[in-house]
């Protein structure tokens, strides 16, 4: 695709005065831009889209203008160059597309109302306002807004309010920023507020469709989030206030506005009295994301798109530093080595998938970049093994300098490494380009030859190697033996005497101690024999990286998954969340060999019966005042495996409490999904089913709608699932932004499989008009590729994907997850007659 001319080249803004008026009634913006800056020649453009441009001023002179709708702008000739003024008189729908200037719409007390709010990243400034909208451009911003404002209602931005005058909303003029990080809301909102160590306002707004105590949570977090990032990076935090907002309609999960981030309602609010722990860790990690990116992505921005993974993968790293030091007992590194490195080293195995760092030519091409195993997971494990590399000292005095040198500016990967690299004395560019400029990572391979050990690495790939592939790493090796080098940067390294190692080891010899760094290990025969005699004896985080490379090691066909589900007894009776995480990571890869009614499920289901009913006898649904902040996370992994292995005891409890309590509404979070799916597995009935989709469509609890959700798309009765998919293009039911997780749940539903499949390839125009401008739309095609696993599967997939491989925004998505379903079928037909064999001896 040819590349776009930025046009900061030729304008550069130093200033907006924003008077924007919206009509909910007409669903019409009408506005005006005033913009000064400095042209650097006559011939400019601004951005606009779907803008119909009244008229044009520069200096006070009208101006004439071409409109350029293909490529987002207008055209203009300005009678100077240097410091100019332009005045934009324009209109624009109010549109429904959760982009640019956009409605929610959402029920309080069976009325219906709405709130009005922005989205502006990554390009969508420009539906609102005229403007230079590419992250480089940054300038200041003065608001007035106005709305058919009712009685109650509020309005709030970046910065506080100063004045409301004749029915307008001023607000005080922002720092200097980029036009994506605007922001403005109004509504019917109720909110709380506090203050931080150094007097910043921070406050949560919300609809009053939700009780205020639903704030309580996410104001304490975000409060001690500004304070740790104030201390943790030297550097206050740059504006007057810090407002949480929560929106009924938000595609993404949350976003950055300088001063006035935004949440998806699920992300934000949290019922104080009745939320599982995993998900109050959810709401807390995306709320420190958030604020992490108002120093790193909102003080400092990227100088242009290709540097995206710079905001994500730092705030997706920083995220989790601060929990840890705000809620320590939470063990929250746990959860990343659970989700985001495996996410990330999935992903990042897949031939074709996109490097860290990305060139981006075209707008078109950015949604294509928000690859979240990659730009936030991958990126977050690579600034983990820095950190790990530096310390925190040497971090902590690199982002204070880059803060001071860069503050209100733009920056490059370089600008930060060179930060850090003066901080610590280490060359982290020399090491860091190896792993961001090339996609993929290694497999370390380590083997006791003649008595030495030799590491080596190679290109880890699932899927067809491709040919010459001669990737090479900077690797941190962070072995069990103190004193061996720190990177293998070569092909093959000696570390030394096998025997010697062997007893200065820390445990059993092994690599990657801490699992920080973003590669996996394959060991020979006799260490890997030595590991799993000593896999009792290894802490956690060990245990779940022995099942992690193994996992991997099956996937890419050098192992075998029967071959590692005879170590999970092994480790059943674990204490450790993380740890029965992985061997329930283990279960599930399992099932993809398991037809429904064949003899392998059944001796899957009874496999994974014997490994939980311990714990589920120990943990049960209810809450202990003993249990410990591990019982707590894996309570629900424990009853999901239960269920799965049909314990009789656990079907009669889960059926009990959903039998005695007063409405769904009243049910215990702990446990709760589980028990509407056992509900509709074991004890399905049409009022049960419609009591349930009344329940959904009626709470504006979140985190209710998310259980009841998993729920209802597993019902194993067809006529229900049928009523599902009816659902799908109803918005009274399902909105849009939920849409994708209904659908991947009949997806993976053996009797919806078919449904959705037929649902998404009719309507794929509706989805592109509807959600196509989104971020996250080509997750999608995301979701096929983890359920899809048979030849007929994977043909139904080219025949409806391959003639879009030269649409931008979802070719990449297309290609790789085509090779994530051509190696799901090999590894069925490669593997499954092993993996009943194993089952059937497992459960004799």
């Amino acid at each position: 695709m040819a590349s776009i001319q930025r046009l900061y080249e030729i304008f550069q803004p130093e200033h907006y005065d924003l008077k924007i008026h919206v009509s909910r009634e007409e669903k019409l913006i009408t506005g005006t831009a005033v913009i000064t800056g400095e042209a650097k020649q006559k011939d400019l453009a601004l951005h606009q889209h779907d803008l119909t441009i009244s008229s044009l001023k520069v200096d006070g002179e009208d101006v004439a203008f071409d409109m350029d709708r293909k490529n987002d702008q207008f055209t203009f000739e300005s009678p100077k160059d240097g410091s100019v003024k332009i005045e934009v008189a324009y209109t624009a729908p109010l549109t429904d597309n959760m982009n640019g200037i956009y409605p929610s719409y959402y029920k309080e007390n069976g009325e219906d109302k709405q709130v009005v709010s922005t989205q502006f990243e990554t390009y969508f400034a420009r539906q609102a306002f005229p403007s230079i909208d590419e992250p480089e451009a940054k300038a200041t911003f003065e608001l007035a807004l106005s709305f058919d404002e009712k009685k109650g209602e509020v309005a709030i931005s970046n910065t506080p309010e100063v004045k409301v005058e004749d029915g307008v909303h001023y607000f005080e003029k922002t720092v200097k920023m980029s036009t994506y990080l605007v922001a403005f809301a109004f509504g019917d909102f109720q909110s709380i507020e506090t203050k931080t160590k150094s007097g910043i306002k921070v406050g949560v707004y919300a609809t009053k469709a939700h009780p205020a105590k639903d704030m309580d949570f996410a104001l304490d977090i975000a409060k001690r989030s500004i304070d740790f990032y104030e201390d943790y990076y030297q550097t206050p935090y740059p504006l007057a206030q810090s407002l949480q907002v929560a929106l009924p309609d938000f595609s993404a999960g949350a976003m950055e506005n300088w001063g006035m981030v935004t949440y998806r309602e699920a992300y934000l609010l949290v019922d104080p009295d009745n939320t599982e722990l995993s998900m109050k860790q959810v709401v807390a990690t995306v709320i420190a994301h958030e604020l992490a990116h108002q120093w790193f992505g909102d003080l400092v921005t990227m100088k242009w798109w290709d540097e995206l993974w710079l905001n994500e993968s730092f705030a997706n790293m920083m995220e989790f530093v601060c929990i840890d030091a705000i809620e320590p007992d939470w063990k929250i590194w746990e959860s990343f080595n659970a989700k985001d490195a495996q996410a990330a080293l999935k992903r990042d195995a897949v031939p074709g998938v996109q490097s860290v760092h990305v060139e981006v030519h075209h707008p078109e091409e950015i949604d294509a970049l928000f690859d979240p195993a990659i730009v936030y997971a991958k990126g977050a494990r690579l600034l983990v093994m820095v950190r790990s590399l530096i310390g925190d000292d040497a971090l902590r005095k690199g982002l204070k300098a880059y803060f001071e040198k860069k503050a209100y500016g733009n920056a490059s990967g370089d600008d930060l490494w060179d930060a850090l690299g003066k901080a610590s004395g280490q060359d982290i560019g020399a090491v860091m380009k190896t792993w961001l400029d090339q996609p993929g990572y290694p497999e370390i391979h380590v083997a006791v030859e003649n008595g030495r050990v030799k590491v080596s690495q190679k290109p880890f790939v699932l899927g067809e190697k491709p040919a010459n592939d001669n990737r090479r790493w900077a690797v941190p090796l962070a072995a069990s033996v103190d004193g061996l080098p720190a990177l293998l940067s070569e092909e093959s390294l000696d570390l030394g005497d096998w025997e010697e190692l062997k007893a200065a080891s820390d445990g059993p010899f092994r690599l990657n101690v801490g699992n920080a760094s973003h590669y996996i290990v394959s060991y020979d025969d006799e260490i890997t024999a030595e590991q799993v005699e000593g896999l009792a004896q290894m802490s956690a985080i060990d245990q779940a990286q022995f099942l992690q490379n193994q996992l991997f090691l099956a996937q890419a066909g050098q192992v075998g998954i029967a071959d590692i589900l005879p170590v999970l007894p092994k480790l059943k009776g674990s204490d450790s969340a993380l740890v029965q995480n992985f061997v329930y990571q283990v279960i599930g890869q399992a099932k993809v060999f398991a037809e429904a009614g064949s003899q392998l499920e059944k001796d899957l289901k009874a496999f994974a019966k014997t490994l939980s009913e311990d714990s589920y006898e120990r943990l049960g649904f209810d809450k202990q005042a003993s249990d410990s902040v591990s019982d707590e996370l894996m309570r629900p992994v424990v009853i999901s495996a239960a269920l799965f292995g049909q314990n009789s005891q656990m079907q009669k409890d889960a059926h009990s409490r959903y039998a005695s309590a007063t409405s769904i509404e009243a049910l215990a979070a702990d446990g709760r999904t589980e028990v509407l799916q056992n509900e509709l597995s074991n004890y399905n009935s049409q009022e049960t089913f419609d009591e349930m989709v009344k329940a959904y469509v009626d709470t504006s609890n979140a985190s209710l709608k998310r259980d009841l959700r998993a729920a209802l798309v597993t019902s194993p009765e067809e006529g229900q699932l049928k009523t599902l998919v009816s659902y799908f293009m109803d918005a009274s039911v399902i909105k849009p932004q939920d849409l994708r997780d209904w659908f991947g749940g009949v997806l993976a539903n053996a009797k919806g499989k078919d449904m959705a499949w037929n649902f998404v390839t009719k309507n794929w125009g509706w989805l592109e008009d509807r959600l196509g401008g989104d971020m996250s739309f080509s997750s999608y095609i995301t979701v096929m590729s983890r359920t899809l696993k048979t030849q007929a599967q994977l043909d139904a997939f080219n025949d409806f994907f391959t003639p879009k491989e030269d649409q931008p925004g979802i070719a990449r998505e297309i290609i790789v997850d085509r090779v994530v379903i051509e190696n799901r079928v090999k590894l069925v037909e490669n593997q499954q007659a092993d993996v009943a064999k194993a089952l059937a001896g497992l459960v004799k």
